[in-house]
């Protein structure tokens, strides 16, 4: 088993239930193949980059899950076949590939994001007691530094 990510972009014209049909067909294919699914994810309605299919716009979705080259291809093959979807890609993604290793990945990603929030609230909470105590603000300095004079700068028609 490879762990995999697939994006897809739906037309915007499509009705939310039928949006919702595609995202529980791909669970399904994969589920139906012994694969694991890590997380799905509607991304909501974005710009495309460039038209495609005289679509300016689309409706995103994601998802991450773990399973055999069966899988990919089944779902690569419904994709193609449907004409809801616009575009797609697969991914190869490196990570665990088992229930258990997956849910222990999120775990400790979710710890580090939390730790990180709380040192990012700590220093701004320091540059605001700091900023307090200080009588004037910090200004940066823009000033360029004036250029050397050349040598043997003349004018035309000198």
């Amino acid at each position: 088993m490879k762990r995999y990510e697939v994006i897809a972009i739906i037309k915007t014209d499509v009705a939310e239930e039928d949006i919702n049909a595609v995202i529980e067909r791909s669970s399904n294919i994969i589920a139906e193949r012994k694969g694991v699914i890590a997380k799905t994810e509607k991304w909501g309605k974005r710009r495309l980059a460039y038209e495609i299919n005289k679509q300016k716009d689309g409706f995103y979705f994601f998802i991450d899950y773990a399973g055999d080259g069966s899988i990919v291809a089944e779902m690569e093959r419904n994709f193609k076949i449907d004409d809801r979807i616009l575009k797609f890609m697969t991914v190869t993604k490196e990570g665990a590939v088992t229930r258990e290793g997956i849910d222990a990945e999120f775990a400790a990603a979710e710890v580090k994001r939390t730790q990180i929030r709380i040192e990012t609230d700590n220093t701004a909470a320091g540059r605001d007691d700091k900023a307090a105590s200080d009588s004037r603000p910090a200004r940066p300095s823009f000033r360029k530094p004036a250029p050397a004079p050349r040598e043997g700068n003349t004018t035309k028609g000198e």
